[in-house]
């Protein structure tokens, strides 16, 4: 039951459905529905900032334990690892979600409900993706389902912002399973229709420019950061960005200064780089760094004399491979094949996930949705809506099994 090319991925999940231990399963998720809410409420609820996923993952450890895998640790770089042994090692699939919020310490996390919705920052994003893991894991033991090869459970850290994805760097370059993993699959936020198997690059920068700063008029030619960011900004906004393959650029956030009639000492940008193309993403980055040089240059030489020039420092904050794992792959087509076999029309897409590591060095991976309907995301007014949920989780369960094979 392996999907390799003899086996047709439909053939694959016709196997799979009418397996009374799948059916089971099935079964599991729909009559647990209300326990899964509230698991996913309880994990929301702990604060994961970037770089404080500490305790969602000691949490998530301690279901998983509960759940009945008892090899299960937090690795090195903070990721929830625990392993569900098949009757070989191999192949060994990796489904994982991310512990990490893109909310700062002192978020209140609170879940509140208005209806079918919850509300909170990172309900979806990836609370869902968390609970999906340990719905999988409990309706894998209580359908007493075995495998062939064995899964790795995986709650990442760093997939957001500056983490830089580097739970599943670890993960997947230097962690104990690093050079084990036979693929590896990403549960991200809401849905079912959306395959991602083409990985979006991105580069990101944090450009700090310093001077000497001064009185707004008794000082006037004296060098300003904020005017050489502004000259940086205009270059960047002027790049003819590629639809296809498609290409963007954002300056995030901006800071500076101490007061309108004030000569900055210093200012401060963070921007994000990205395209479909990895030689695209290298002409834009060329080109942004350029432009940030020349811009520093052109307000220096318009200093006064006898003026310090602005110092220029540029921060690779953020470095996210791209790459594709091709439509033909069979992991690729059994994600496909279980999503219609549930009823629904499968979109293949690009983005940025932790899958991008996997990509990137060559092991099949794609990153689906965890099922429900959600908005706001990346925003305090985030909401999740679970209606739908268990068309995700068959399906999870589908590529997990097609993926390792079921005794």
């Amino acid at each position: 039951m392996f999907p390799t090319t003899a086996i047709a991925p439909e053939e694959i999940v016709r196997e799979l459905l009418a397996a009374p231990r799948v059916r089971r399963a099935f079964e599991f998720f729909a009559e647990h529905a209300e326990e899964i809410t509230r698991e996913q409420v309880a994990i929301c609820e702990i604060p994961a900032p970037p770089f404080g996923e500490e305790a969602r993952a000691e949490y998530l450890a301690a279901r998983f334990r509960q759940c009945g895998l008892s090899e299960t640790v937090i690795d090195a770089e903070g990721n929830c690892v625990a392993l569900r042994r098949g009757a070989s090692l191999h192949p060994l699939f990796v489904i994982s979600a991310h512990l990490d919020t893109v909310f700062p310490a002192g978020t209140n996390f609170t879940v509140r409900r208005e209806g079918a919705r919850m509300l909170a920052p990172g309900i979806a994003d990836d609370g869902c993706g968390l609970v999906a893991l340990l719905a999988l894991v409990c309706a894998l033991e209580e359908s007493a389902i075995e495998t062939e090869g064995s899964v790795l459970f995986v709650g990442t850290v760093g997939e957001e912002g500056e983490g830089n994805l580097r739970g599943a760097r670890h993960l997947l370059t230097a962690g104990e399973w690093a050079r084990e993993i036979d693929a590896f699959v990403s549960l991200d936020g809401p849905g079912i229709e959306g395959i991602t198997h083409r990985a979006v690059g991105s580069r990101r920068y944090r450009v700090r420019l310093a001077g000497a700063g001064g009185h707004s008029w008794g000082d006037f030619g004296v060098p300003n950061p904020v005017h050489a960011l502004g000259r940086t900004i205009a270059r960047l906004i002027a790049y003819p960005a590629s639809a296809r393959p498609r290409t963007t650029f954002n300056v995030g956030r901006v800071e500076g200064g101490a007061g309108v009639n004030c000569i900055a000492q210093e200012a401060a940008m963070d921007v994000d780089l990205r395209s479909e193309s990895p030689d695209e993403l290298k002409r834009l980055d060329a080109y942004f760094r350029r432009a940030a040089r020349e811009a520093v240059e052109e307000e220096n030489a318009a200093r006064r004399a006898r003026t310090p020039p602005l110092e220029l420092e540029m921060k690779l904050i953020g470095d996210r491979p791209g790459g594709e794992t091709p439509k033909d792959a069979p992991l690729v087509r059994l994600a496909e094949a279980a999503t219609r076999a549930l009823g629904s029309a499968p979109r293949l897409d690009c983005s940025s996930t932790d899958a991008n590591i996997a990509i990137s060095l060559g092991v099949p991976a794609v990153t689906v949705g965890a099922g429900g309907l959600s908005a706001n995301s990346h925003t305090l007014d985030e909401w999740y809506d679970p209606r739908g949920r268990e068309l995700a989780l068959n399906r999870a369960l589908l590529l997990l099994l097609g993926m390792v094979g079921m005794k």
